[in-house]
């Protein structure tokens, strides 16, 4: 490709640049990107200009990374990275370079960037493309391949190596063999060992935002990286599931790898429910001889699994909201529904699986079958699917019932029953409870007169007997 075609945007951009006597080109993953044939709209620029230059020829500039060279300039409704032509010492953090000196060379300014699908630059003049590492040709093999000695890049900034095995889930890439080697060197592992929680958090977040997480987690196994930050996964590899039962195909490990592809790509909290829902599996595991063959069960395992699980999150740092709802979707799992669950069933269900989890839970419940054998499942075509099908439609028959699910939806409530001469403390939320489970099963005694009847009949044969 001889050019590419500039935004407007970014052409009314350069033209104040030229105007002040700077040039400016478009670089990094907006340009791999282009050259993908995909929309790239989070723009970064490079240019001779120095960032006090760039505050001072733009009105709305604000100083994000002023001390390695970069401004944010916001400009016709966008927010568009700045940074100056720089060259970089060592990264004894592993992150920022110790000091940035600014050139004039865009080349040299290119060789410092992690690999060469992100080190090309387009002209803001003219589109024409500054390719100095062979970018272009290794966007066409489908390959991620590091700008110089990969050691080098990867022991600059600890982040590159995860984000190396990223793309490959993000671009449908492979990474070249020298630059996956290096990924094994010690001293890259190290440095990668250093980055904060945070940075790794934001990178697996994307990696699970992907058709195909598996590609990546499982290079990321393979290197070590996985289990520098999530070491509890490291016992599900080689724990067996597979039995003379034909439930399961894979270990835990790859199940909950396959997993993770079968939940939906734009749901986190289900994406993370299904990459840990059995990470409990190892703790619990027993093996019963029987005349069949070994039968292998893990009793439990969803209440071992959702502590584990938010151990992890919280360690990652993700929100309350998010660790919260992974949690829950996890100790919830292992409901097995069949068309003889009375209507009170369905009714304790909705009790004990919170109302606006339900969707997210069919979804694990979905994903969970689709890793036991890496196969996708037809909804129609199958028992699970059908069993949930007709469990949506009884609860929102439930749900439409009016039924009480909870001790806010009883006709009656703690001051009720003490102005009908039951004395305050914990008796109320005993026969509270007693009343939820009456109702539970027949939702036409959910009435004030009734159920003040049954309070005092039940207070009456537990306290006064």
């Amino acid at each position: 490709m001889k050019n590419i075609k500039i935004p407007h945007e970014l052409k009314k951009m350069n033209t104040i640049f030229i105007t002040h006597g700077f040039e400016a080109y478009l670089v990094g993953g907006a340009v791999r990107d282009m050259l993908l044939g995909q929309p790239a709209t989070d723009w970064d620029i490079a240019t001779n200009a120095t960032p006090r230059q760039v505050m001072a020829i733009f009105h709305r500039v604000i100083p994000t990374g002023i001390a390695h060279g970069t401004v944010t300039v916001h400009f016709l409704g966008n927010a568009i990275e700045v940074t100056t032509y720089r060259t970089d010492s060592n990264y004894t953090d592993g992150r920022h370079p110790d000091a940035v000196t600014y050139t004039t060379d865009l080349k040299k300014d290119l060789s410092r960037r992690d690999f060469t699908m992100n080190a090309i630059a387009v002209s803001l003049e003219n589109g024409s493309i500054i390719d100095p590492f062979g970018g272009q040709d290794d966007i066409k093999k489908k390959l991620i391949r590091s700008v110089g000695d990969p050691v080098e890049r990867f022991t600059e900034d600890g982040l590159r190596p995860i984000r190396a095995v990223r793309f490959v889930s993000q671009l449908h890439f492979s990474i070249q063999k020298d630059t996956y080697s290096a990924i094994f060197n010690p001293c890259v592992l190290e440095k990668t060992r250093g980055i904060s929680i945070e940075r790794f958090r934001d990178e697996l977040e994307k990696i699970l935002k992907t058709e195909k997480p598996s590609a990546s987690l499982k290079l990321m196994e393979e290197t070590g990286i996985l289990y520098i930050f999530i070491p509890e996964l490291a016992l599900c590899r080689g724990c067996i599931q597979k039995d003379f039962r034909g439930f399961h195909e894979f270990d835990v490990m790859d199940h909950l790898l396959y997993s993770c592809d079968g939940a939906p790509p734009d749901n986190l909290v289900v994406r993370l429910a299904a990459l840990f829902h059995d990470i409990g599996k190892p703790a619990v595991r027993q093996i019963r001889h029987t005349p069949q063959g070994d039968e292998y069960t893990f009793y439990d395992h969803e209440s071992a699994g959702a502590s584990v699980a938010k151990q992890i999150l919280m360690r990652l740092r993700f929100s309350n909201a998010v660790t919260d709802s992974v949690e829950h979707l996890i100790r919830q799992h292992m409901f097995h529904y069949e068309s003889t669950w009375t209507d009170a069933a369905v009714r304790r269900f909705l009790v004990r699986v919170k109302p606006d989890c339900l969707e997210d839970l069919f979804a694990l419940r979905l994903a969970d079958i689709y890793g036991m054998h890496n196969k996708a499942v037809r909804i129609h075509d199958s028992t699970t699917g059908q069993n949930l099908c007709e469990l949506k439609k009884r609860i929102t028959a439930a749900t439409v019932q009016n039924s009480a699910l909870g001790l806010k939806d009883l006709a009656v409530n703690g001051r009720d029953l003490m102005a009908a001469g039951i004395p305050s403390g914990r008796y109320v939320g005993i026969i509270l409870k007693q009343l939820l489970e009456t109702v539970l099963d027949d939702p036409a005694q959910n009435t004030k007169e009734q159920l003040l009847v049954i309070a005092k009949k039940s207070y009456i044969s537990m306290f006064m007997t």
